[in-house]
């Protein structure tokens, strides 16, 4: 496959009582299958998530970890579930560097010290628990997995593509690798593969719950392939993260403690007449809040879409943001994070004032997005009016790659995010969570009323994603619209000067990537298979009527489907 066009001639699906919008059709499928069998959002979203598993394996696992906002219509409110893991007790900032080279900045991602422990299967049981309809089983929502992994599925074009691009790592970072290979290779578009391990695991997890995997042969199987890689995970760790899981119902929610729960309050801001919610540190959410208040500083909106000035100011605030990011997201049990002075507008309009019309800001005042990466994210709105904002990752692709034997999923690289330097607020340390990438969204109207559900998978384009769909939603009311158009993404700097490389998708005006770089801006064009670097987006609008109206993004394999 040499090219992917991107092109959408989609329309928006619409529907009345529940949609959902993912990167896999089968996937989508599923989840609206949950819906017609009398789940809600929550249910129709971890059956969705287990479905990607098995279907886009090159981007999520369960050997990785999850984030998700639950909108609860019965009382128009918005909660968060942080679904990721902590570093074994045992890594140290000495030990990972043992294992760098002298002059690394972080840790290798398919280092056995990049494994954090993993968070989706007890972040898929909290919110089954929190926010399910309690009309269906966990077993009932993860039979059609089982099954899709059991009977096989065709492979889609995107994903097969992704999917060969780690073919050779799977094979050599552990024997394990051969369960997601097909005779020693990716598998090819439109052929079917089997996952009989992961078929295996999921259906003990459905009957036994998140100790299935935690315990038991898969925890054992996750240390030993770890411990054969130079790691030093420990059977410990994973238990000691299944007893911070939620072992009680729905009171859980009235828990303080956050580093006794994977409950954590969302964070948000106002922008266009809306409140956009984010997951909290150690999530990036932040980084999105942060550059839609100084935007809100900025003309941004009277100009036209994608226009030079427009653009402008939305890689200038998004560069500023990432400052702001990179140097206070952490663990937040770990260093305090000023959340109310961030998130201020005053702090905002200080940060806007840096920016000027025409002039690019030098590279000390601003941050660069380290990477991006592969992610699974989608959404569901039932049609109680029940949102499900859900991301589930691996990180880099298969992650480290390294794949338990038995066991059909391999190990997320979250770990690589700790940074290696010891005065470093995300500095590497034990049981500890590191800047994580992945961020569900949620936006909602003054009233409290669901207006949308949405988010943008990949890595660091995930804030910006978040940032480039919502201007697009308020400038043309139109889910597809929102995700078909061009983006531009930031990344690292390709010069040695400290700026962001700049990139232009195919569809922005050429004169306008002339004008960028006039003033500054190291732009660069891109086409073809590497535009996955501008992510991959779902959103599904709540009009006031009660219908749902759905986009999904044409850069994905995936499809939204209502009823």
């Amino acid at each position: 496959m040499t090219s992917l066009p991107f092109i959408s001639r989609r329309s928006p699906v619409m529907g009345t009582h529940g949609m959902v919008s993912s990167s896999q059709p089968l996937a989508t499928q599923i989840g609206i299958d949950i819906l017609k069998r009398g789940g809600n959002a929550a249910d129709a979203a971890i059956a969705t998530a287990a479905a990607l598993n098995v279907t886009e394996p090159c981007s999520t696992g369960i050997g990785g970890d999850m984030f998700c906002l639950f909108y609860r219509a019965s009382t128009r409110t918005v909660h968060a579930v942080n679904g990721s893991g902590r570093s074994p007790a045992a890594l140290t900032l000495q030990i990972a560097r043992e294992s760098c080279a002298e002059n690394a900045t972080c840790i290798p991602t398919t280092s056995a010290h990049a494994v954090t422990v993993p968070g989706a299967v007890t972040g898929w049981c909290d919110t089954f628990k929190l926010f399910g309809s309690g009309r269906l089983t966990m077993q009932d929502i993860l039979t059609p997995a089982v099954e899709l992994a059991q009977k096989g599925f065709p492979v889609s074009h995107i994903t097969a593509h992704s999917w060969s691009n780690q073919a050779a790592l799977l094979k050599s970072q552990s024997p394990g690798g051969a369960d997601l290979l097909v005779d020693g290779r990716a598998p090819l578009p439109a052929e079917l593969f089997r996952n009989p391990a992961l078929a295996g695991v999921l259906k003990e997890i459905g009957a036994r719950g998140a100790e299935a995997f935690y315990t038991g042969r898969v925890a054992e199987a996750i240390v030993e392939s770890l411990s054969a890689k130079g790691g030093v995970m420990t059977l410990q760790d994973l238990q000691c993260h299944l007893a911070h899981s939620l072992s009680i119902g729905p009171d859980a929610l009235h828990q303080a403690a956050l580093h006794n729960t994977t409950v954590v309050a969302p964070i948000s801001t106002s922008f266009g007449g809306l409140r956009v919610w984010e997951c909290p540190p150690n999530g990036q959410g932040l980084i999105a809040l942060i550059a839609l208040n100084i935007l809100e500083a900025t003309p941004v909106l009277s100009h036209p879409v994608n226009s030079a000035e427009y653009l402008h100011y939305i890689i200038e605030s998004l560069r500023l943001a990432f400052a702001d990011g990179q140097f206070h997201i952490t663990d937040p049990t770990k260093s305090n994070i000023p959340l109310d002075t961030l998130l201020s507008k005053e702090y905002g309009r200080t940060r806007a004032q840096l920016i000027r019309p025409g002039c690019v800001l030098p590279a000390t005042s601003t941050g660069v997005p380290v990477n991006s990466t592969d992610t699974v994210y989608f959404s569901v709105v039932d049609g109680e009016g029940n949102a499900c904002s859900f991301i589930n990752s691996n990180y880099t692709g298969f992650g480290s790659c390294i794949v338990p034997t038995g066991t059909g999923f391999s190990l997320q690289s979250r770990g690589s995010n700790f940074s290696l330097m010891p005065n470093h607020p995300n500095v590497v340390a034990p049981e500890k969570r590191p800047y994580h990438t992945i961020i569900p969204a949620m936006l909602t109207t003054d009233s409290g009323e669901l207006y949308a559900s949405y988010g943008v998978m990949g890595g660091f384009m995930q804030p910006q994603g978040h940032v480039q769909v919502l201007l697009n939603l308020l400038k043309d009311d139109n889910p597809q619209h929102a995700l078909d158009l061009p983006r531009v993404c930031i990344t690292p700097d390709e010069h040695g000067d400290g700026l962001p490389t700049v990139l232009l998708e195919e569809g922005i005006d050429a004169a306008v990537l002339q004008q960028l770089a006039g003033w500054g801006h190291s732009v660069q064009h891109v086409t073809g298979t590497a535009r996955s670097v501008f992510g991959r987006g779902q959103v599904i609008r709540r009009l006031p009527t009660g219908v749902l109206v759905a986009g999904c993004d044409p850069r994905s394999d995936g499809m939204a489907c209502g009823w």
